[in-house]
């Protein structure tokens, strides 16, 4: 089993590694799930999505939304809040990232897109059902180990 500290560190390496994650949000008790491209900039994880789009639309009623990267055997879950930015409002160092990272830029799409920066509340990782029980490496906004 690994220990807190590597999960965290594991949990880390992906979202710094990975360039896509599942994103769940709800609506009137209906949950909704997409693959996203993402970025992380060491604090939120960014990703982009039509404005009209049910992911959009959940996130900025609710504020919060569920992330999932990783395999079913070796994940991590990510429960945050959610700021919707429109792309036209978007600060410049967090659209290069994204672009950068995704290797897309939304804006060439035409239509109407938002940014959908995730601050990570509670994150769980695990890999394995001996890590169950320790599975929660950062809550209320602070990493445990």
């Amino acid at each position: 089993m690994r220990s807190a500290a590597q999960r965290r560190a594991d949990a880390l390496a992906k979202l710094e590694g990975d360039t896509d994650i599942w994103v769940a949000t709800a609506s009137d008790g209906v949950a909704h799930l997409v693959p996203l491209s993402m970025s992380w900039d060491g604090q939120d994880i960014v990703v982009s999505t039509e404005a009209a789009s049910r992911t959009a639309r959940n996130a900025a009623a609710s504020g919060q939304a569920r992330v999932a990267a990783g395999t079913a055997r070796d994940v991590v879950m990510v429960d945050a809040t959610v700021q919707a930015v429109p792309a036209a409002e978007a600060d410049a160092d967090m659209v290069s990232r994204f672009v950068a990272r995704t290797g897309w830029d939304p804006s060439a799409e035409g239509g109407e897109w938002v940014y959908l920066r995730l601050r990570p509340k509670r994150v769980q990782v695990w890999n394995g059902v001996d890590e169950l029980p320790q599975r929660t490496v950062m809550r209320d906004g602070r990493w445990l180990a």
